[in-house]
């Protein structure tokens, strides 16, 4: 394998000489006029006039009826699952392939996860996977839930994850989960500017988490926000964020356990300024992953491509090398030639806090965790 011919189209790129970061921040809007006026007005905490603006653009950017802010990405997931109606000892059907904060949020709540299988070309929750697991794993109770056979628990939501930006198969996923009473929770996280069709990502399930990490394509420092068009399950979330605490004018009484999750006012103005620029940014990356499906099937690597009737938002670039050893091979090389490069994560069911997790095969979960890695995929100012 050429690795220089990858670097080299790395560089042509991102510049010649320095350090190549995998996904840096890009500030070219209006982020130090917001957050200057956010620090004059004195309210940076999490209160204030760019929490309500942010919520708006992003109702508006999504096409989604309710947003709702939340502190980061994690916290926004584990209140969409508690909003879901997911209890302890609950099941939740998600991806072993994933970041670890979706199977973290999921097990908050003291719910358990089900790892099954991804498909090759989106890297995200396989239909197939799931309904196979269902017909052949589960039954309906007298009230209509899914229950795991095996274990007894009942499956109240399914997690699929859009890796990297690319939409996975959500429209099949969701008729499934709808046949079984399954809650679908989009884990939107890395697919703010994705669309199935004309939707956005987070809409087409039930409700829906997104993050604003600082190497997100958008950023608020850290930040999140729930999406849904339940306008019930929109009030409860806005009220559990908000430490449920019950409404009056001075006094403090909260009538149930609450989560202080809002995302702060300062946050929320770097965040607004950025959502201003999202088309510049999405096109810039575009171009950049143009760059790398023009260039590097010439020597022979395969790029992760966006399927047709979606749109990614190309967060990572994303190839697919032929073998472990070739992939640690590359990681090692980029890396010292100054350009970074990550693998993809570790499966979960790999990690301790997770080892007794029930699994699939994870025949192509396996297959990809030794070849898939991310290269630069910043801004190019």
């Amino acid at each position: 394998m050429d690795f220089a011919s990858i670097v080299n189209t790395v560089r042509n790129r991102f510049g010649k000489e320095g350090f190549i970061p995998l996904h840096a921040p890009y500030f070219g809007g209006n982020e130090k006029e917001y957050l200057i006026e956010c620090i004059d007005s004195t309210f940076v905490s999490s209160v204030g006039p760019f929490v309500d603006r942010f919520e708006k653009d992003m109702c508006e950017i999504t096409g989604s009826k309710f947003a709702i802010a939340a502190v980061n990405g994690t916290a926004a997931l584990h209140m969409a699952l508690i909003i879901a109606g997911v209890e302890q000892n609950d099941e939740v059907i998600s991806q072993a392939l994933t970041f670890v904060a979706t199977a973290n949020a999921i097990s908050y709540i003291g719910a358990l996860p089900v790892f099954l299988d991804v498909d090759k070309d989106t890297l995200g929750l396989s239909p197939n996977a799931v309904l196979h697991f269902l017909k052949n794993e589960t039954h309906q109770n007298e009230k209509n839930e899914c229950i795991n056979s095996k274990t007894g628990n009942r499956i109240k939501a399914c997690v699929p994850m859009h890796t990297f930006g690319f939409p996975m198969r959500i429209n099949e996923l969701l008729e499934i989960c709808n046949q079984y009473n399954i809650v679908l929770v989009e884990d939107a996280a890395e697919s703010l500017g994705s669309y199935v069709g004309e939707k956005h990502t987070g809409t087409i399930g039930h409700i829906a988490a997104f993050s604003f990490n600082g190497n997100k394509t958008v950023t608020s420092g850290g930040g999140g926000a729930i999406i849904t068009n339940n306008e019930e399950w929109a009030k409860r979330a806005k009220y559990l964020t908000t430490t449920a605490k019950v409404p009056h004018a001075w006094d403090f009484f909260h009538d149930e356990i609450g989560y202080n999750y809002r995302m702060p006012n300062i946050n929320a103005a770097l965040a607004c300024a950025q959502l201003e620029i999202l088309p510049k940014i999405l096109e810039n990356k575009r171009e950049t992953a143009n760059s790398y499906l023009q260039e590097l099937p010439k020597v022979g690597i395969h790029v992760v491509a966006e399927r047709e009737g979606t749109k990614a938002n190309y967060w990572l670039n994303t190839i697919v090398l032929d073998s472990k050893d070739e992939r640690d091979a590359f990681l090692k090389f980029s890396n010292e030639q100054g350009v970074m490069t990550r693998p993809i994560w570790t499966l979960m069911n790999r990690l301790p806090a997770f080892k007794d997790c029930q699994t699939d095969s994870l025949e192509n979960s396996i297959w990809l965790e030794d070849r898939v890695v991310n290269l630069p995929s910043s801004v190019v100012k």
